[in-house]
């Protein structure tokens, strides 16, 4: 069984997230890999995410594309290759324009099961320049109520990266 958020402490999480995002930073922003490509700074942030946060089940970005939230890259088992809505926690970040945290995804009207095995959930929305929800970062657990605050908080941090700076 893996860890959960609430099973490290606030500021040892928090300091994770952190390093995280300063290596985020520094590989996409600085150097031979530095990318602006949204898609690419997406693959790189699941990757690091994935590997990094042991209670992360599955790591992954939808992409808004007319209409339909279609799965970008990701870590973990098979996705759900598209989303219609309305239908969904994804969704839900989408209309909402905010994260949620779904403690118990079973107790979540309209979830979308993709894996059996996800109990959890937390859904970032990811804004282009000027505001517009583009995408969302998608992560499952398959523990319950493995998300929080600290959570939300480390990854509102992260996603900006995807559309940070100057893009196509």
């Amino acid at each position: 069984m893996t860890e959960s958020s609430r099973d490290i402490s606030a500021v040892r999480l928090a300091g994770r997230y952190a390093r995280i995002f300063a290596q985020l930073e520094t590989q996409l922003k600085t150097g031979a890999k530095r990318t602006a490509d949204p898609v690419a700074r997406m693959a790189t942030i699941c990757a690091l995410l994935h590997a990094k946060l042991p209670y992360f089940f599955w790591t992954g970005f939808y992409r808004l594309v007319d209409g339909e939230l279609v799965v970008g890259p990701y870590q973990g088992p098979l996705a759900c290759a598209l989303l219609p809505p309305p239908d969904g926690v994804c969704w839900r970040g989408i209309t909402d324009g905010e994260t949620v945290i779904v403690p118990d995804v079973h107790a979540f009207a309209g979830h979308v099961a993709c894996d059996a095995r996800s109990q959890s959930e937390i859904v970032v929305p990811v804004r282009d320049t000027s505001g517009k929800v583009v995408a969302v970062l998608d992560v499952d657990s398959d523990r319950p109520d493995s998300f929080g605050p600290v959570d939300r908080a480390g990854l509102e941090r992260i996603v900006a990266i995807v559309t940070d700076g100057e893009l196509r």
